[in-house]
């Protein structure tokens, strides 16, 4: 299929299953174990702070494994790379369940964030190769919303499965979902380019790529730090918020679960505004909406007036998923795009990081209202740096 051919002659249904199906399963196996890592840190006798920094090893084993990444798919090929990968996060999720002491328990929980940043960036790196640009944005819309459907999914199989064997069933149900989604990737065949083959020569390095792309990484790449670490913090400021207003564990589970409904239901609408009218018309309200609902936040006085706020930051964050992925594909190269993609996932995550990191040092130093409400302040710089540096017509096809 050549660049120009008409959307009628390919359906993002017709490839649902591999280009969708290991993400899926992929994140139905972290969201079934994300809330249970703390219990289990406690459980071999860390402290408070120690369950907290067991749990930020996915974090950092994503963000130190994003350039290791994107030279394992180079080399190996995306496919083999989610098959690697799931194979990796496999034996991690056995490494927790056996491990007899806190510092192997870190390990098995450092290697589940590595193994992610490999899948993830083959992922990214598979849809960019695969997909004609005129569906590229919802092809990522709908990779970032299938991953977070299993997030969302996740909790509530491993609740089962720990009601059933205990707190080790979660981690089960995590290795079975990282064995399904190596199969899926390693029984269906590579999906072929779109584009044409790559260009010959050696693979460029990554000297030469951050030299040959200073200018989008100076500019664009620094708008992707503050989307990130915004984005990573709505994550915190809705159950911390709800807990200072005294609401009661059940209604936080509540509104914190509506907000991601919402955040579930639009992430399809919005590739489509992304593919029809450019990137900059998602990409600019996603932030000025997540700015706005933070800044609102510390206004709020009780259950209903936080829930109405949590689903303004549901839908504007929402909106914006896929967001970042889709302008890394439309950014990278063809020739060394797995290495562009690793650079760009490592500002990602960079961003990602430091958000939470962010917000608990103003709320040490000041108030958690402060913290939140400048949390607010740096969406809406994201939005001024998106809204001056995206091109506001659709980008040239790579």
């Amino acid at each position: 299929m050549s660049k120009n051919a008409n959307p009628g002659d390919f359906s993002l249904w017709s490839i649902a299953i591999p280009a969708f199906g290991p993400s899926l399963l992929f994140g139905v196996g972290e969201g079934a174990i994300i809330p249970v890592i703390p219990l289990s840190a406690r459980d071999m006798g860390s402290s408070l702070a120690g369950a907290a920094l067991v749990v930020a090893l996915i974090g950092i084993g994503s963000l130190v494994s994003n350039i290791p990444a994107s030279v394992i798919t180079a080399k190996f090929g995306e496919r083999r790379g989610m098959v690697g990968a799931a194979a990796l996060s496999l034996a991690a999720m056995v490494t927790c369940v056996f491990s007899p002491n806190l510092l192997l328990f870190g390990l098995g929980v450092f290697l589940i964030g590595a193994a992610s940043a490999v899948f993830n960036l083959a992922r990214q790196s598979y849809l960019t190769e695969a997909v004609p640009p005129f569906l590229r944005a919802r092809a990522m819309s709908m990779l970032g919303g299938v991953g977070r459907i299993g997030l969302f999914a996740g909790p509530f199989i491993g609740a089962l499965v720990i009601h059933l064997v205990g707190l080790p069933g979660a981690y089960w149900v995590a290795a079975a979902a990282a064995a399904a989604a190596g199969a899926v990737a390693w029984g269906l065949p590579d999906l072929v380019s779109e584009t044409g083959p790559a260009p010959a020569g050696p693979a460029p390095t990554m000297k030469s790529l951050i030299s040959a792309h200073r200018k989008v990484f100076l500019t664009v790449g620094m708008g992707v730090l503050p989307v990130s670490a915004v984005r990573s913090s709505r994550q915190v400021v809705v159950p911390l918020w709800a807990d200072n207003l005294g609401l009661n564990p059940a209604v936080t589970s509540i509104i914190y679960g509506l907000s991601g409904a919402i955040d579930m239901l639009v992430f399809y609408p919005a590739g489509k505004v992304m593919d029809r009218k450019g990137r900059i018309w998602v990409a600019v309200p996603s932030m000025v909406l997540m700015g706005v609902s933070l800044l609102l936040m510390p206004l709020t006085t009780g259950a209903v007036s936080l829930l109405l706020v949590a689903l303004l930051i549901g839908f504007g964050n929402g909106i914006g998923s896929g967001l970042i992925m889709t302008m890394g594909a439309d950014y990278s190269p063809r020739h060394g795009r797995a290495q562009f993609l690793g650079i760009w996932r490592f500002l990602s995550d960079t961003g990602g990081s430091s958000g939470p990191a962010i917000l608990a040092g103003l709320t040490a130093a000041v108030t958690l209202s402060f913290g939140i409400a400048a949390t607010g302040l740096l969406g809406l710089a994201a939005a001024g740096v998106l809204g001056y540096w995206v091109p506001r017509n659709k980008p040239v096809a790579r």
